[in-house]
């Protein structure tokens, strides 16, 4: 199978980097910070999403000047405030042994989700990742997951979407492909039941286990 999975809160514990440096670019253009509550619902999110909800409206001057001084204390310092959830890199290799292939599908910038999975020493896990380039503010991740398809020449059926929010379930679920939602990121339970994902993994070992399953299930059904 070709498993996509998303970055922040599903292969990184990502909050502590991106609280603090959307924090330092607030404090930057005279605005306060904001609680650890009223962020973690955004993470996950396009950063200009995020900052047009703490901000409000706010010029284009404002909102080029905040993502970049995010940008730049989060690849300088933040990426070093993170870590890999348990597990995952055990998982990732496992996967790669049973002979799926891996690529990242992300709404961080391209360049900064590879900078991150380079980081943490992922990259030899994934043939690609996906991500909006920088100036794109309005990429949607439904067409990020089409890229991935695209570049397998995959059909949905082959094809399996693993992310902690409901912007990740409905990116698959445009396309048809499989989504499992996981329960150790940023994504609530209500945000999650409401995505309709075909499966919830508690951990992952459950996410393991599913996978497990479900490619057996298509051999057998290939031999039928």
């Amino acid at each position: 199978m070709h498993l996509l999975f998303d970055l922040d809160g599903t292969l990184t514990d990502s909050f502590p980097g991106i609280s603090h440096s959307v924090n330092h670019a607030l404090v930057d253009v005279g605005r306060e910070p904001v609680s650890d509550a009223q962020l973690r619902p955004l993470v996950g999110a396009p950063l200009r999403t995020i900052f047009n909800t703490l901000l409000g409206p706010a010029d284009l001057v404002v909102m080029k000047r905040v993502i970049a001084t995010y940008r730049a204390r989060f690849d300088e310092v933040g990426i070093f405030e993170n870590r890999v959830f348990p597990g995952i890199p055990e998982a990732l290799a496992a996967f790669r042994t049973s002979g799926h292939t891996l690529q990242v599908v992300t709404a961080r910038s391209a360049a900064s989700a590879r900078h991150v999975v380079r980081h943490f020493a992922l990259e030899g896990y994934f043939e690609a990742v996906h991500g909006p380039e920088a100036a794109d503010h309005a990429c949607d991740k439904a067409d990020l997951v089409l890229a991935a398809l695209r570049m397998k020449g995959a059909s949905a059926d082959e094809a399996v979407m693993i992310g902690d929010r409901g912007d990740d379930i409905r990116a698959a679920r445009a396309h048809g492909v499989r989504a499992i939602a996981v329960r150790w990121g940023y994504g609530a339970p209500p945000e999650i039941a409401a995505a309709a994902p075909h499966f919830v993994a508690e951990t992952v070992a459950d996410l393991v286990a599913w996978i497990q399953s479900v490619d057996r299930l298509d051999v057998n059904e290939l031999r039928t």
